[in-house]
């Protein structure tokens, strides 16, 4: 079992993008800590190519901007020793901030295209009434890519925030293995796809991602399979669906969400279950589900709001009971390759995804 508030699974640039556009949010946010990586991701995104300011410190020194379009570069901040406190040594530039930053946002503003970028927004650029209006016509007027200190960072509707310190929040996983396997003639999670049992496909999607998981199952050779991996499983001999839920939402205690992942779908990507819980934490109220041609599967990501309802599904219903019961807080991640969705629920499913 993972400790909590632990991610070991650093979203990418296109685990990124894909949530960000599935969202539908105007802005894309980078934060984290010093040295967490938010330049690193930014010009990954392109955003270096993107009009816009770049700042940069040099040690004992000061610190400099950059406009990205014209190249000119100016000081706006300047190394002060005199300053209290172990760090934040700089103190703004006159007219730092307040004219040359302030003219390179009006110089991105009035750019062509839709997107520019910061590299970063820190305490000293807080410091300048004057370019943190700038900074509001340039979000009125342009979508932005920036990096952000998270102190500085102010919650906003239109923008999609990646902290990449903590990327998917308190979110919970239960992998569904309790299926007798009738249809497959047997217990079709320890068959073998490709040198591996099926179950194991499932543990490596869901790895790194959540603050805890557990795998909740009628098999004790699925049971042993999973704790000998460290991942927490569940063993039970309850008959329901509803039972499965249920038990598994227990097991996760105090979460902010939960992703219920089955445990029969080989090809499913780490990648398409990380943007799902990388969306989840900028959509606290909606249901998630990856869709491939419009047809939603699974896995689906359930927010905090639905668990005490998941917790007393009619006997028998499982998540889906849930989804259908509120179809306008379904939201669908779209995939490009739908064969991430297809299940094993017989032998020939078996051979023909081999």
């Amino acid at each position: 079992m993972k400790p909590m508030g632990t991610c070991v699974y650093t979203p990418t640039r296109d685990c990124i993008r894909h949530a960000f556009r599935a969202s539908g949010k105007r802005h894309l946010l980078i934060t984290g800590s010093r040295g967490s990586g938010k330049t690193t991701i930014l010009k990954e995104l392109e955003g270096d190519r993107l009009p816009g300011v770049t700042t940069w410190a040099a040690p004992c020194r000061g610190v400099y901007l950059k406009n990205n379009r014209t190249g000119e570069t100016a000081q706006v901040g300047i190394y002060d020793p005199a300053i209290p406190g172990p760090d934040r040594k700089m103190r703004p530039c006159p007219e730092g901030f307040s004219r040359w930053g302030v003219n390179a946002l009006e110089d991105a503003l009035h750019a062509p295209g839709d997107w520019v970028s910061i590299d970063e927004l820190g305490y000293l650029e807080a410091q300048s009434p004057e370019y943190q209006q700038a900074l509001t016509r340039l979000l009125t007027g342009k979508r932005l890519l920036a990096a952000v200190r998270r102190e500085c960072l102010s919650p906003r509707e239109d923008a999609f925030t990646v902290d990449l310190d903590d990327p998917y929040g308190n979110v919970g996983c239960v992998i569904l293995a309790s299926g007798l396997g009738r249809r497959f003639g047997g217990n079709k999670l320890m068959a073998s796809f490709r040198g591996k049992p099926l179950i194991a496909y499932a543990l490596e999607a869901t790895e790194g991602i959540f603050s805890r998981r557990v795998v909740v199952t009628r098999h004790r050779e699925v049971a042993d399979y999973c704790r000998e991996r460290g991942v927490e499983a569940l063993l039970h001999r309850l008959p329901h669906r509803s039972d499965t839920v249920r038990l598994g939402l227990e097991a996760l205690g105090d979460v902010d969400g939960c992703l219920f992942c089955p445990g029969d779908q080989p090809l499913l990507e780490r990648q398409t279950v990380a943007a799902l819980a990388l969306w989840g934490a900028n959509a606290p109220d909606a249901i998630l589900r990856p869709a491939w041609a419009g047809v939603p599967g699974s896995p689906v990501l359930f927010p905090k709001w639905a668990v005490p309802e998941l917790k007393a599904l009619p006997q028998g219903a499982g998540g889906g009971h849930l989804a259908k019961k509120y179809p306008h807080r379904v939201a669908l991640l779209p995939l490009e390759d739908g064969r991430q969705l297809l299940d094993v629920d017989t032998r020939e499913d078996l051979s023909r995804l081999q």
